[in-house]
C-alpha cells in the first residue's frame, strides 16, 4: 500500500483527494487548488470529470476576481482519476458523493481499504449522522464530518461534525487541512442535520409551502426574509443554490431520523424535482438562470 506523500521542505503538507466530481466536489477542489493544496479528483464518470475540470477553471477565475484566493500562495496542481486506487498516498480524503447513506457508506468502506491507517476520511454531508457512516469504514476513528457551504471558496466557515468514534488524530488532521484552506471550523456534536441543516432546511421547506399555498410569490418571500429578517439571499434562492434535489434528500433524511413532520418535503419541492427544475445547476428552480447550468 502506498504511504502518504512525504512532507519535506518546499513540498505541500497536504495532498487532498476529493471523491465525487459533482457541484460540491468540484467546488471543494477549487477551494483547495486555489489555496495551494494539490488535489486528485476522482469519479467513475469520465464526462463528469471533464465537466468538473472546466467548472473548476471557471470557479478559480471567479474566485480570483472576487478576491477570495490568497495572493501569497500559488495555485496547486489538479489531477483526475477514475478509480479509488488513485486515492493511495492522500493525506486527507473528502467524500463528496450523492447525499445517500448507502452510496456514502460504500465509498467510505472502499477508500478506507486503500489509504494508509490514520488518513483522515472526511464525509461532506448536510444531514446524515457521521457515526452511522463511520460504521462502514475499516477504521471509524479516522472518519469525521464536514458541511461545506456552497460555494466553499466564498464561505469561510465550515461546520465540522465529530462522530462518537472520531479520534483525536482525525480532528487534528481536519483542523490542519482547514487551516491550510484558511477556513474557520466550528465543531459540533453528531446528530441528524447537525446545526445548519437542522435549522435551515425545515425553514426552506416552510418557505416553499407558503408559495405552494398561494400566500406569496417566491420573490416576495425572499424579499421579506432579506429585508425584514436579514437573510442574505432569501430561503428560496438558497434552495436553488443548494439544489432542490439535494434539499429534498436532506429533508427526507431529517424526517426519517427525527420524525419531525416539518421535515417532510412539501409537494412543491417534490414537483420541482420531478420536473427537473432543481435550481442553478439545471437552469431553473424557483428562479430562472441563463447560462448557469453545469
Amino acid at each position: 500500500m502506498q504511504q502518504p506523500l512525504p512532507q519535506t521542505a518546499g513540498t505541500p503538507r497536504h495532498h487532498l483527494v476529493v471523491l465525487g466530481a459533482g457541484v460540491m466536489g468540484a467546488s471543494i477542489a477549487t477551494l483547495a487548488v486555489g489555496h495551494g493544496v494539490p488535489v486528485t479528483l476522482i469519479d467513475v464518470d469520465d464526462a463528469k470529470l471533464a465537466a468538473a475540470e472546466s467548472r473548476i477553471a471557471g470557479e478559480l477565475r471567479l474566485a480570483q476576481l472576487m478576491g477570495a484566493l490568497p495572493d501569497d500562495v500559488p495555485e496547486a496542481a489538479l489531477t483526475t482519476g477514475g478509480h479509488l486506487a488513485d486515492a493511495a498516498g492522500a493525506t486527507a480524503v473528502v467524500e463528496a458523493v450523492t447525499e445517500d447513506a448507502d452510496i456514502k457508506e460504500k465509498v467510505l468502506a472502499e477508500v478506507s481499504a486503500v489509504v494508509a491507517p490514520g488518513t483522515v476520511l472526511v464525509s461532506n454531508t448536510s444531514s446524515i449522522p457521521i457515526d452511522e457512516l463511520a460504521s462502514a469504514a475499516a477504521r471509524p476513528a479516522d472518519v469525521v464530518g464536514t458541511h461545506f457551504m456552497n460555494p466553499p471558496y466564498l464561505i469561510r466557515t465550515v461546520e465540522v461534525i465529530r462522530g462518537a468514534r472520531t479520534g483525536e488524530q482525525a480532528m487534528d488532521s481536519i483542523r490542519s487541512l482547514l487551516d491550510a484552506l484558511r477556513r474557520q471550523p466550528v465543531v459540533v456534536r453528531d446528530a441528524p442535520g447537525f446545526v445548519t441543516s437542522r435549522v435551515l432546511h425545515p425553514m426552506i421547506n416552510d418557505a416553499a409551502r407558503v408559495v405552494q399555498e398561494g400566500t406569496a410569490t417566491a420573490e416576495d418571500v425572499d424579499t421579506l426574509m432579506q429585508g425584514c429578517l436579514g437573510h442574505p439571499t432569501g430561503p428560496l434562492r438558497t434552495a436553488d443554490l443548494i439544489g432542490i434535489d439535494n434539499l429534498v434528500d436532506s429533508l427526507r433524511v431529517l424526517h426519517e431520523r427525527t420524525g419531525d413532520p416539518g421535515c417532510l418535503p412539501c409537494d412543491l419541492l417534490l414537483e420541482k424535482v420531478r420536473a427537473g427544475d432543481i435550481g442553478r445547476k439545471s437552469g431553473r428552480g424557483f428562479y430562472v438562470y441563463q447560462g448557469e447550468t453545469s
